[in-house]
């Protein structure tokens, strides 16, 4: 049977711009908002030096005209109370603001906020329209920032904190604590982090059947020949784990630093047995066809209806693109649904 589910890669990675269909274009810099802050910045703060994977930075005042490049980047200073004048434009899953619905929420709750400047990140970070912003500081630590990027912000006299380790696999704690650094409000940023772990606790205490359960997060590639996988990197099954699942054996065995997927030839689907069999589906339709599809049917999990495929576009993006503002639903919208699977009423249809 003909599979018709999009490329993992377009559903799957979200953070890499050019494989999520942002859009391309960008907003004019003359629209740019004035910034804005809600928290204050701590005393002695400032000079800071933060280490990252492509140099060191040091920030040697208060920054207040912050850029954010990266698919979730740009709720991390609006979580600290600092609204970004620049941010990536969100395509996949935005809505008309070419933003998402949560960052919306956050901006409105800040009296005379203004949307930031959005860009696109689908060819490669714009250097040049990023430094019409005259930023003061550019947060990039969930991006895929090249190297030579980096050198031509800094060149600029732009200073850049970049991922810590590799692209797209930073933490959404590493995430919060880089950006409270360089924002001079890393008490503000120990706060957040409390309260978001609070909530993810709060979720595994409403579905206790998610603790110790195996998970494999995968589905067919466009090409029906293999399917790709998720590893341990990647924050999807991170946040899995954080609620107390376990990643399958099979992903413990081929998870490898700095990789956020691998492939497995679509005759080994019983590989990807687990206690729950996680993915994505384009329609309804999709999920029945998915259902019904023999290389499918040989994965236990999905035969014995412990299988969610999420449909609803925004409903996991709190996992696939974790932040504190994002993170809150996806522990509303999409684990009940994670604890359905495990109970078996998954996504078979009835």
């Amino acid at each position: 049977m003909k599979r018709t589910l999009a490329s993992p890669l377009v559903l799957a990675t979200l953070l890499v711009a050019a494989l999520t269909g942002c859009s391309t274009g960008s907003t004019s810099a003359d629209t740019a908002a004035e910034p804005k802050a809600t928290t204050e910045v701590e005393a002695d703060a400032f000079p800071v030096t933060i280490e990252h994977a492509l140099g060191t930075t040091t920030i040697e005042a208060e920054p207040t005209r912050v850029v954010a490049v990266g698919y979730a980047e740009a709720d991390y200073p609006l979580s600290l109370g600092v609204v970004p004048v620049g941010a990536d434009k969100i395509a996949y899953a935005g809505n008309e603001n070419a933003s998402s619905d949560w960052f919306d929420e956050a901006l409105a709750e800040i009296d005379g906020a203004e949307q930031p400047t959005r860009f696109s990140t689908t060819d490669g970070v714009p250097v040049d329209e990023i430094v019409k912003l005259q930023p003061d500081l550019v947060t990039a630590t969930q991006s895929g920032m090249t190297q030579e990027e980096y050198d031509k912000l800094t060149e600029a006299g732009i200073p850049v904190v970049a991922y810590p380790n590799a692209p797209y696999n930073t933490t959404w704690q590493e995430s919060l604590e880089m950006v409270g650094e360089a924002l001079g409000r890393s008490d503000v940023a120990d706060e957040l982090k409390a309260e978001t772990e609070q909530v993810i606790a709060d979720t595994a205490a409403e579905f206790p059947q998610l603790e110790g359960k195996t998970f494999t997060f995968a589905g067919p590639n466009a090409d029906p020949s293999s399917f790709y996988v998720y590893t341990s990197m990647d924050n999807r099954p991170r946040l899995l784990a954080e609620l107390g699942m376990v990643n399958s054996p099979l992903v413990e065995e081929r998870s490898e630093p700095g990789q956020f997927l691998f492939n497995v030839s679509a005759e080994r689907t019983e590989q990807l047995d687990a206690d729950v069999f996680l993915t994505y589906a384009t329609s309804e339709a999709n999920v029945k066809e998915l259902a019904d599809d023999p290389l499918f049917q040989q994965i236990p999990a999905v035969a014995d209806n412990r299988w969610y495929a999420t449909v609803e576009l925004t409903e996991a993006i709190g996992l696939s693109a974790p932040s504190p503002l994002s993170i809150p639903v996806g522990m509303e919208r999409y684990i009940p649904q994670v604890a359905a699977a495990v109970d078996g009423d998954g996504s078979t249809p009835s």
